[in-house]
């Protein structure tokens, strides 16, 4: 039987990806990949790999792998990751780097430690660009300084993923130097300004069709001939034959940003991740921290430094240091049940000294009033009227 070939597996999107590389190759010196441990990024490395080892790509002096550990991945794709990182360490020539943010801006400590509240689509959508936007750009940054010549940074960003997504692309593609016929390629990345001017992104997986995605990661990444990765479980976490294009692995365990974790909803059911289960109790843990019981408020109007009132009077903030203490003591409860890692020793050293030093973030001092009370609502023409401020921002 011939063995199979790259030009075997869905030919039109291989051939646009091959393309797409091609076409950019030859002008940078140095190349990288941005590897968050999903489908799409997974599929890109993996296809990257194999498209040099077949010699259709020139072998670079030197691949950068970033792999963008968020510490509260599902743990049997981060399983997947840590293996296939273990193969990408066998080729000399590829360099793998695990990126975290810094220890108080991880998603745990953030929040227990410093009283962030978790993330919502809203108002305060702030975990994507800290856990893992910030840390890559800081770590390409670091990783390419003082290296002379041009780098391209590879992403798994495709159309279809999201219509937000779409947005950007469409958006992009026609101004700094962006384009997108072969691929959405883009001369600027603003977050690695040390470098700026000297590295440029591209997304040659950007045509390709989910239903590539699966066949590439169930059926031929995981064969000899195109390199015995373990990709398999990374589409039975989106939900295998029945995975969905949008809400299904949403990166972090218990994701508040999303209405259902379906991701995690599918692994339990498998009889070997069953234990688990615990973890189903992360997002209703997030729901009872944004409650106004649980967070403090601003008591009456807060002027800005120009001396106007700002536009949020007695809006709501950070989580109490009591709320703190419980949430964490129910983390480490459910991390128990489960037998998972979501908040190590390190952290979990740094939250309780972050809550016994009463931190708080910016401008608050921890006397605020409860969120949850009553007090006299003052407005710009200084008049005054009892208001309860959950009825004041309609939340």
């Amino acid at each position: 039987m011939k063995p199979l070939s790259i030009h075997d597996v869905q030919t039109e999107g291989v051939e646009l990806t091959l393309q797409s590389l091609r076409a950019y190759w030859s002008d940078h010196d140095h190349f990288a990949v941005a590897w968050s441990g999903g489908k799409d990024s997974t599929a890109l490395l993996t296809v990257l790999i194999h498209l040099i080892d077949a010699g259709l790509l020139p072998q670079p002096e030197c691949l950068w792998v970033f792999y963008a550990d968020t510490r509260q991945e599902l743990p049997p794709i981060q399983l997947a990751a840590d293996q296939i990182m273990a193969k990408l360490r066998l080729r000399n020539w590829i360099r793998v780097v695990t990126v975290r943010a810094p220890l108080d801006k991880r998603f745990m400590v953030y929040i227990l430690g410093r009283g962030v509240p978790p993330p919502n689509n809203n108002t305060l959508r702030w975990c994507t660009r800290q856990i893992k936007v910030e840390p890559m750009a800081a770590a390409l940054e670091k990783a390419l300084l003082d290296v002379p010549g041009k780098a391209l940074m590879l992403t798994g960003v495709r159309q279809g993923e999201s219509a937000i997504r779409d947005g950007r692309i469409a958006m992009s593609c026609s101004k700094d130097g962006a384009e997108c016929g072969q691929g959405w390629y883009q001369q600027v990345l603003p977050d690695a300004k040390g470098i700026k001017g000297r590295l440029a992104t591209l997304a040659p997986l950007l045509h390709w069709r989910v239903c590539w995605i699966w066949d590439w990661l169930k059926v031929y990444a995981p064969m000899p001939e195109f390199g015995g990765w373990p990709t398999q479980i990374l589409a039975d976490a989106y939900g295998g034959d029945d995975a969905k294009e949008i809400n299904a692995r949403t990166g972090c365990i218990g994701c508040p940003l999303a209405q259902r974790d379906t991701a995690l909803e599918t692994i339990v059911a498998m009889p070997a991740w069953a234990h688990l289960t615990p973890l189903l109790d992360l997002k209703p843990l997030y729901r009872w921290m944004r409650e106004p019981k649980q967070r403090l408020r601003k008591a009456g109007a807060e002027r800005l430094k120009s001396g106007a009132i700002a536009k949020n009077p007695q809006r709501m903030g950070p989580l109490t240091l009591e709320a703190r203490s419980e949430a964490l003591e129910r983390v480490i409860d459910i991390q128990s049940r489960a037998r998972v890692d979501l908040i190590n020793a390190e952290e979990e050293a740094r939250i309780r000294a972050l809550i016994a030093a009463g931190t708080y973030p910016d401008k608050w001092t921890g006397d605020e009033p409860r969120a949850d009370r009553w007090l006299d609502a003052v407005y710009g023409d200084g008049t005054e009227q009892p208001i309860l401020f959950r009825e004041l921002v309609g939340s």
